[in-house]
């Protein structure tokens, strides 16, 4: 029997199919567009292996694209009507079983089925990835963690793909609050290889959980050859960069990449870019900046979609974008229909129904206030959520959209207490965040403490100057 790469056997596959298999999870792990034809030579060459059908499910359910995950789903059923899981061995039992599993929209029990896989297969690179993004799906933080650092022993130090082990494990560690050592983790990682994009990000994104954005703005800067094309998370990275131009006062800079590569008539539509550059423009929205012509190409491109229900984090920023082009009326069918499905029998069963029925629908009603300039209704949905929304995945820095709309209707409302707290938070965490100290001087100026206004605006001020360090690319 033909075997891979780590010494599994490929059942129902040959020599030439495990060649295709291993390529497909090189360029996986590296997030490399490769991927998608080296499983589709895996399928053609094997369309009797379980693994290589399991294979093609992960794509259509990973990049949380409805179509997609329906195509494959239709295709999976296919394979599975006519197998015989009492000839498989465990680790094609569970490969397919997972599959099953998240194809019928319960990302929770796949998510356990491949962690069970990997207790016993801890070199089943596959089923790591696939797991490490059904926890970020899921907004996990530890099993992100854990999953990908209870395996690391079985692997020795110079395997080539211990390295993207090492960069997944990095994103845990920094999800889970070890920003120290998901920066070491991180940079290793990269240091074994420089194209490891998501390693790369794990460490930007301990920069940005500490605020320390005139670091995340060099570590960019020295590696843009690395991560700026070529690879599933061009858009993403560019979204962090934006970030970090924002929050050093670099507005023209940030959106001088919005429409470089997070959305423009090239755009591909993608739920993940188009969330990436709604959370962007949310933050525009949020400091008083008028971004209509965005918004309403970025709406245009979301009611374009017309996507069902699927993933309740896309719809959030789906609503965003509504909301931001003063499209409310869209806005508030999309949660209608929302609300609709919910009551439908069976919807229970997926994950995504817990997901916007507890999280997602009380953001967007959220949302939705705050374009009316409710906003008391804001910090009534969002203020008992605030500790419960990685339930609905996504990162932490892409949560902070939220948070930073709980912390605005607060002081808008007069909620002074509440605002403090919130302030009070996010100083200890990143206290060499500009943007913080905005809002401490927004706070002590409504409470009419002109002097401890005065000292927040200069100490951002002074903050702020490292946005020289931006390049002027843009």
């Amino acid at each position: 029997m033909a075997t891979d790469r780590y010494g599994h056997d490929l059942y129902n596959g040959t020599s030439e199919a495990a060649a295709h298999l291993d390529r497909a999870v090189e360029a996986l792990l590296f997030f490399r567009p490769e991927v998608t034809g080296a499983v589709d030579d895996l399928l053609e060459t094997a369309p009797a292996a379980p693994v290589a059908q399991a294979f093609a499910a992960y794509l259509g359910v990973l990049g949380t694209e409805p179509a997609d995950a329906a195509a494959a789903r239709r295709r999976f059923e296919g394979f599975a009507s006519g197998l015989d899981r009492s000839r498989l061995g465990p680790r094609e039992r569970l490969h397919t079983a997972a599959a099953a599993s998240l194809l019928a929209g319960d990302l929770r029990r796949g998510s356990a089925l491949l962690e069970e896989l990997t207790v016993a297969c801890p070199r089943d690179a596959l089923a790591l990835f696939v797991g490490h993004q059904l926890d970020f799906l899921t907004g996990d933080a530890l099993r992100l963690r854990d999953r990908i650092g209870g395996a690391l022993s079985a692997w020795e130090e110079d395997d080539p793909h211990r390295g993207p082990l090492l960069g997944m494990y990095a994103f845990g560690l920094e999800e889970a609050g070890h920003y120290t050592h998901a920066r070491e983790t991180g940079s290793a990682a990269v240091e074994r290889n420089c194209h490891d994009v998501w390693a790369i990000h794990a460490v930007v994104h301990t920069y940005e959980m500490q605020g320390r954005f005139a670091e995340g703005i060099a570590y960019l800067d020295a590696r843009t050859g690395d991560w700026s094309e070529g690879n599933f998370l061009t858009v993403h990275n560019w979204w962090h960069y934006a970030l970090y131009a924002l929050e050093a006062g670099r507005t023209d800079t940030a959106l001088g990449v919005y429409d470089a590569a997070l959305h423009n008539g090239g755009s591909r539509g993608l739920a993940m870019e188009l969330l990436d550059a709604a959370a962007m423009l949310w933050r525009f929205h949020l400091a008083g900046s008028d971004q209509t012509r965005r918004w309403e190409a970025l709406a245009d491109a979301w009611s374009a979609r017309a996507d069902p229900p699927f993933y309740a984090f896309n719809d959030v920023h789906a609503v965003m974008s509504y909301v931001g082009a003063g499209r409310v009326a869209e806005a508030r069918r999309l949660i209608a229909d929302r609300r609709r499905w919910l009551a439908e029998p069976g919807a229970d069963r997926v994950t995504n129904h817990a997901m916007t029925a507890e999280i997602g629908l009380p953001v967007c009603e959220a949302l939705v206030a705050h374009a009316a300039a409710d906003h008391d209704t804001v910090v009534e949905r969002l203020w008992p959520l605030r500790r419960r929304l990685h339930e609905f995945g996504g990162s932490h820095a892409q949560r902070d959209a939220l948070q930073k709309t709980l912390l605005d209707a607060a002081l808008r409302s007069g909620r002074h207490d509440t605002a403090r707290v919130l302030i009070s938070e996010r100083t200890a965490l990143r206290p060499h965040s500009p943007y913080n100290w905005l809002s401490t001087a927004r706070l002590a100026e409504s409470l009419g403490d002109a002097a401890r206004a005065a000292s927040a605006r200069d100490r951002a001020g002074r903050l702020g100057r490292a946005g020289d360090l931006v390049s002027d690319r843009f």
